[in-house]
């Protein structure tokens, strides 16, 4: 199950980096996560300040 991120996202970018397989991209000013890419790591949830990225 990949990680989504909620409307808690502040769109600060601090998760799109940490993504080893760039599965975060920007869309329409906030940040997505593409559940085909996604590997289920959970380095982009330990890089987000606000918390706003959960497994789901």
């Amino acid at each position: 199950m990949s990680y989504k991120i909620t409307d808690a996202c502040v769109n600060c970018g601090a998760c799109e980096p940490e993504c080893p397989v760039e599965a975060i991209s920007e869309k329409n000013g906030v940040r997505v996560i593409d559940a085909a890419k996604c590997q289920d790591c959970g380095a982009c949830a330990g890089a987000c300040p606000t918390e706003a990225i959960i497994e789901g």
